[in-house]
């Protein structure tokens, strides 16, 4: 499937307000200033609210706060820059001066509003895109210095969402991943995380099959990687139900994913992550399996 060689993967990543150690499996929890991202719980704007999310997401154990300012779920409607970059700052000019300690996560493919936000104290760029819906973005994260979220997606803003046929899923985006990180090695960038992209321009049944394969792409192309299923239709699809009622069955697949190798959840309930971490550590401890930390 893959090549042979084995390389190590890539531990501690340098932020300015923490270092990221993936040493052990690291929970990033998702706040959204959007009117309209796919679960409604997760849209937060109001100070008071957005304090009070954040403060009970660090208490629950997150590692990573991750901001975005534009939704991506299927139909969404794409704000303007402009109003993306004004979501973003609004929010982190909340959170950064009551929270200095954490890593904050912005979500976009935007290279001015990744400017922005880094300027009002944004640690990391979380990218569906991979650089390719911005064609600015990659020398910003390089001038920046961040770590970068590589996630895997096909088609263009209007058609990411678009089922595509697949002949062999995960050696395409292996490939897909082996040629980006070239890339991005080649303008500097080496802290990358790397993330499948579920749900996006894929079958459900190419979701689970990029599941079982998280610890291949980790040790094959050297870096962590990151899983964002929560409560996502792949969940809803098997289970019957809808993003409201999807807590039980993201967990589920969260220990699927930590169990073949995961470092990175993107999660909108952290407690709920964080036990999932530390049962399937547990577990993995006492049956010697070394995919988990």
């Amino acid at each position: 499937m893959f090549k042979s060689n084995q390389l190590p993967v890539k531990i501690t990543y340098k932020t300015p307000h923490g270092n990221l150690d993936f040493s052990s499996p690291l929970v990033m929890g998702i706040i959204n200033s959007t009117p309209d991202s796919f679960y409604s719980a997760s849209r937060i704007t109001q100070e008071k609210k957005v304090l009070n999310s954040v403060e009970a997401m660090i208490l629950d154990g997150a590692d990573i706060i991750d901001i975005g300012g534009a939704s991506t779920r299927p139909n969404s409607i794409e704000p303007d820059e402009a109003e993306e970059i004004n979501r973003v700052i609004s929010l982190l000019k909340i959170i950064r001066p009551k929270f200095n300690h954490i890593p904050i996560s912005i979500d976009t493919y935007r290279a001015n509003v990744a400017k922005a936000a880094w300027d009002e104290g944004a640690d990391i760029i979380n990218d569906i895109s991979g650089g390719a819906f911005d064609s600015d973005l990659i020398s910003q994260v390089s001038k920046m210095k961040v770590p970068y979220v590589l996630m895997h997606v096909k088609g263009n803003r209007q058609s990411m969402h678009h089922v595509h046929t697949y002949k062999h899923v995960i050696e395409e985006v292996y490939t897909y991943f082996e040629n980006k990180i070239k890339m991005l090695n080649g303008v500097g960038i080496d802290q990358i995380i790397l993330d499948p992209g579920f749900g996006f321009s894929k079958q459900l049944e190419d979701n689970y099959k990029l599941l079982g394969a998280i610890n291949s792409f980790k040790e094959k192309l050297g870096y962590p990687l990151m899983v964002g299923v929560s409560r996502k239709r792949m969940i809803q699809q098997i289970i019957g139900t809808d993003a409201d009622h999807a807590l039980n069955g993201t967990t589920a697949v969260h220990v699927i994913a930590l169990l073949r190798g995961a470092s990175l959840l993107r999660v909108h309930d952290v407690k709920e992550a964080k036990e999932a971490i530390k049962i399937t550590q547990f577990f993995s401890k006492l049956n010697n399996n070394s995919d988990i930390q």
